[in-house]
């Protein structure tokens, strides 16, 4: 009898966990770090922005119910690695060594990565950044004490905690160690863009998060003309080695793409003229 028992308990046991995990198939968990208008940002409660409406459009065509978690930069990128997360949206740009850790889908939007500093700032150009050889690579800064406001764990990040010949800030040693960090890591955009002037002298980010920030903050500008410090694609990532899910995010973002619902939602948040909403 009590061995009955035990074989019906451990067949209960099964039954759960076998039903628990059904119901999480027709979910589809999305990181991402809501602090990155106008890609995913709050209004109340609810996360919205374009990554958020084209996941929307994505679990859509994939039948299944779209969930998104509220993370660090950095844990959008971690957890998804670790399985913890189906894919990560959050204005994610492909690089070489993200590639190692985690797969890609095919490129959705553009970003470009600018410069922001206070008005009466002596930044206006990257000349006044950087010094150049005869090729237009950078060798040197204007100010070896300059200091650079970033988002943690973002590409912006990544580029200016390069050597300078790189087009980085910083002074690096022999084994690629920094030796001279002129990096400020902030855990938002909106926290380097608050320290600019005190903290730090300019911040590195992406164009369109940049206009909403100097929209809602006065004294501060974007530098105009051809000063963009990066041009990079943004990508969806997922574990990596789930083919499966990539291969079905990839079909889906085909497909919005022919029918226009992509461009239909950026140009919602970034009209054409220009402006952001």
């Amino acid at each position: 009898m009590k061995k009955l028992l035990a074989l019906f308990f451990v067949l209960l046991m099964a039954l759960s966990l076998f039903a628990g995990c059904g119901g999480n198939k027709n979910e589809l968990v999305m990181a991402t770090n809501a602090a990155f208008p106008p890609y995913e940002y709050k209004e109340g409660n609810k996360i919205v922005g374009i990554d958020a409406e084209i996941a929307e459009a994505i679990a859509k065509k994939l039948g299944m119910t779209l969930v998104i978690e509220d993370v660090e930069f950095g844990a959008v990128l971690t957890g998804v690695a670790q399985g913890k997360y189906d894919m990560g949206m959050a204005g994610i740009t492909v690089t070489e060594d993200r590639k190692k850790t985690m797969d890609f889908s095919n490129t959705y939007a553009t970003g470009i990565q600018v410069i922001i500093v206070k008005d009466g700032s002596s930044i206006k150009s990257l000349d006044d950044i950087f010094e150049f050889n005869a090729d237009g690579d950078p060798v040197g800064l204007k100010n070896p004490d300059i200091k650079v406001g970033v988002q943690e764990n973002t590409t912006g990040d990544i580029y200016s905690s390069d050597a300078i010949e790189k087009w980085g800030f910083n002074d690096l040693n022999e084994d690629g160690s920094i030796k001279t960090d002129r990096v400020v890591r902030y855990k938002t955009g909106a926290e380097a863009v608050a320290g600019l002037g005190t903290k730090v002298d300019c911040v590195i980010i992406d164009n369109e998060p940049a206009k909403s920030f100097v929209a809602k903050n006065q004294g501060i500008h974007i530098l105009e003309g051809e000063n963009e410090y990066a041009v990079e694609d943004y990508a969806i990532c997922v574990q990596k080695g789930n083919t499966e899910l990539l291969e079905k995010i990839n079909k889906a973002l085909d497909e919005l793409k022919a029918d226009g619902t992509i461009d239909k939602i950026i140009n919602k948040y970034i009209p054409k003229d220009g402006g952001a909403s």
